[in-house]
């Protein structure tokens, strides 16, 4: 199923230009199927269409590059700094407006555009409409390169319950000492950072992170470290750089007593990866002892499954955070206490997830899935989560065989819920269910036993990573790209699992050696086969009867377990 929403902002000009916006929005669902997938009742406002959709103040200009600078004021906890974005104008005939988006209460001072300051038109006036800021600018030539420095401060919305409730987060250490960061995924960058807060508009060259904290802290920062540099009144500025394309979630500063140290990652070609870790000063042992057992090997194995790491240029790092976790390219947060398991736990309950660190294979996974492939609009996150905790599922069997891997994602069944479906509604910044994580992983676990082909699976995942490398990307080219390598039309059954939450039921009869079967609670034309748990045989259901003779002592069909379905004997 897929949702068009088409937003159309009108700028009318009446009395020395003064401008007002109007926003209509007009839903059209498609479907390919004879009855709707899923009616979704939830409603959605004006600041869902402006931050989730590319209207024609957003569509004109892609986002080239990103000097961000930041200075946090620890006692106050506000900030204050400037985003220079240089952007590429993709259109002539251009809207005469921009948007840039910063959510309330953070306010936007001033402006400068390629140098020079930006003087307002008190007749046609910079609009702060909530969390977007829309002002006229210029007719630029088509292609051309320009800059927009943006100025900002104000007190950022705080963290409550981080990672899951986003925002800055002022903690502070065992010994009371500063602790901060931000988490913003879904929230979005532009809780704090004036930008493009959309998942498709990635800056292609990266972004220059300048923090400036009081001398006796540290601030880290995506990528590469490039100076220390003193600033005013007992601070200094600490730079990073990142090269390579990145989401604006993924742009964190991280500020503390930290120390550091670094190892070196050879590949299976002999290149090599900077690895820096992180960690306040009084745990710098425990980590150290902590973070050998799973890095490198993990490294190697995601190597091996998806191909190379994407961000060689920028390194890798763990930075530890006093939140659970994040996935912030070439900068993951970790918070999860040097332990195994998640937070101590095996959210699978088989005993498998207690023998690796939850936080750090988890969130690396997504340097694959989620920072090299990014869905272009965060209704698609089952692309980043999906495979993700899958990747899971490889480290184990990277380390203990394909059985104890499949143990650990038929386990995780037990977490999904089947409230909503896993793909969300398009063009208003709204995620799918939370199943994108659990159910997410047993449906790529289903595709690979039903492509029944183990170097051809691995050549789907290491060429989803070649194919869209540094890419945004869509469920539909996602699915497109595996039917097509597979050779295997894989239409029906990504609508089943992705477009609504129905877990379909397979019905059986047994009578005199013979069985017959159908799908039922499925989608019209759901066709997946199905593998006996025993003697590698395959069943071809549809929503007709069908039959097959069986054993003699057969008295039920026992499907095999990585089959994500509900089995009804009448």
């Amino acid at each position: 199923m897929l949702h068009f929403f088409q937003y159309v902002l009108c700028i009318k000009l009446k009395n020395h230009y003064k401008f007002f916006i109007t926003v209509a929005l007009c839903c059209i669902i498609a479907s390919s199927q004879a009855q709707p997938l899923f009616e979704n009742q939830q409603k959605f406002t004006l600041q869902d269409s402006l931050r989730g959709t590319l209207n024609k103040n957003r569509n004109w200009w892609d986002v080239l590059h990103y000097t961000v600078h930041v200075a946090p004021d620890i006692e106050k906890e506000t900030i204050s700094g400037s985003n220079t974005i240089k952007f590429r104008v993709t259109n002539k005939n251009h809207s005469r407006y921009m948007q840039i988006d910063l959510q309330q209460p953070m306010k936007i001072d001033r402006l400068a555009f390629n140098g020079k300051d930006y003087i307002e038109d008190p007749g046609n006036p910079i609009q702060n409409i909530g969390n977007a800021w829309v002002f006229p600018v210029p007719l630029f030539q088509e292609n051309s390169t320009n800059e927009i420095t943006v100025y900002f401060s104000g007190k950022p919305r705080k963290a409550v319950t981080p990672p899951w409730d986003g925002g800055w987060i002022w903690a502070k250490d065992s010994l009371q000492r500063p602790y901060i960061t931000v988490a913003c995924q879904g929230l979005g960058a532009s809780v704090w950072l004036p930008c493009k807060d959309h998942q498709s508009d990635e800056p292609d060259n990266g972004v220059v992170l300048s923090i400036q904290v009081p001398n006796e802290l540290t601030a880290v920062g995506n990528g590469k470290f490039v100076s220390k540099t003193p600033a005013s009144a007992g601070t200094s500025n600490w730079t990073w750089q990142v090269t390579s394309p990145i989401n604006s979630y993924n742009i964190i500063p991280y500020i503390g007593h930290y120390t550091n140290w670094s190892e070196i990652y050879k590949n299976a070609n002999g290149t090599e990866l900077p690895l820096e870790f992180w960690v306040l000063d009084y745990n710098k042992a425990k980590a150290m002892a902590h973070f050998k057992k799973d890095v490198q090997p993990m490294i190697a194995c995601f190597e091996d499954w998806f191909g190379p790491y994407a961000f060689y240029n920028d390194g890798f790092k763990l930075v530890e955070s006093s939140h659970l976790g994040m996935e912030h390219q070439s900068a993951i947060a970790y918070g999860n206490k040097f332990r195994n398991g998640y937070m101590g736990r095996d959210r699978s309950g088989t005993g498998e997830g207690l023998d690796w660190d939850f936080i750090i294979i988890h969130e690396a996974g997504h340097e694959w899935f989620g920072n090299n492939i990014t869905s272009a609009d965060i209704a698609d996150m089952w692309i980043h989560e999906g495979f993700t905790t899958y990747s899971e599922a490889l480290y184990i069997e990277c380390k203990r065989g394909r059985a104890a891997g499949d143990m650990y994602i038929q386990g995780l069944r037990r977490n999904i819920q089947n409230n909503r479906p896993i793909i969300g509604v398009y063009g208003v910044n709204h995620e799918g269910s939370s199943d994108m994580y659990d159910k997410g992983a047993n449906i790529v676990l289903m595709l690979r036993e039903i492509i029944d082909n183990e170097a051809l699976f691995k050549e789907i995942t290491r060429g989803l990573n070649k194919q869209y490398f540094h890419k945004t990307v869509t469920t539909n080219e996602i699915e497109t790209y595996i039917s097509e390598k597979s050779n295997k039309n894989f239409s029906k059954f990504f609508d089943q699992y992705l477009r609504t939450n129905k877990v379909p039921v397979l019905e059986y009869t047994i009578q005199n050696g013979q069985a017959k079967y159908r799908w039922t609670n499925c989608i019209t034309g759901f066709n997946m086969p199905l593998k006996l748990s025993q003697g590698n045989k395959w069943l071809y259901p549809t929503e007709e009867w069908q039959q097959i003779t069986l054993q003699q002592d057969d008295t039920s069909l026992t499907i095999d377990k990585n089959f994500y379905i509900n089995t009804k004997k009448l």
